[in-house]
């Protein structure tokens, strides 16, 4: 792993031609503690149409209800869904992984839940989703990881990486649980910072 000190963070500018140079495909974002406050800000301020899909990993508990559905939705025009397994994905969708599954990509127009054992303590993992995107995405996924308290996600932006796509990581500063963001920081080559205010117009600009 690299460490930190060799890395910069890119100009939106520099973003914007990266943009063009490789069109992107899927969006995923993985968060634990403190994440659900930011992907609230972030899809308040999202374009009404975006040519790619969003996923949402989000540790929650294996009770949990559907009620984050409803309450995203509340704050996004694009439908938001809760993803069953053989569930085919769509453009300008935003989808949420539920509680107590992994979520594996069989291909570019199919997603399937996974019940194999806990990583990182989590089902769903925020690794086994990134990992399993960077191999059908490649240079045409962002990876994005938020607040959180464990390291999960990290590995999977290092395959993230590995496969050409692109690595975005929340300031550690700016989130509610830093430990997830700064373990990521230090030991992944990311291609940009990101905070909660700025992180909808980063992607508006995909």
């Amino acid at each position: 792993m690299t460490s930190g000190s060799g890395k910069k963070r890119n100009t939106t500018n520099t973003l914007i031609m990266e943009a063009k140079k490789t069109d992107t495909e899927l969006v995923v974002i993985g968060g634990s503690a403190g994440s659900l406050q930011v992907i609230l800000e972030m899809l308040k301020k999202l374009k009404t149409e975006l040519h790619f899909p969003i996923v949402l990993v989000v540790h929650r508990k294996a009770s949990s209800t559907n009620i984050l559905q409803t309450l995203l939705q509340q704050f996004v025009a694009m439908e938001v869904i809760e993803i069953d397994d053989k569930t085919e994905i769509e453009n300008n969708k935003v989808y949420i992984v539920p509680a107590d599954y992994h979520l594996l990509f069989e291909n570019k127009s199919m997603m399937s839940l996974d019940f194999s054992e806990k990583m990182n303590y989590s089902r769903p993992s925020i690794d086994v989703t990134f990992n399993s995107a960077a191999e059908v995405y490649g240079k045409n996924l962002v990876g994005i990881l938020l607040s959180g308290a464990n390291a999960d996600g990290v590995e999977g932006l290092g395959c993230i990486k590995k496969n050409k796509g692109k690595v975005w990581i929340q300031e550690p500063d700016t989130a509610e649980v830093d430990y997830m963001p700064r373990h990521a920081v230090e030991g992944v080559a990311y291609d940009l910072i990101i905070t909660p205010e700025n992180l909808a117009d980063y992607i508006n600009q995909l």
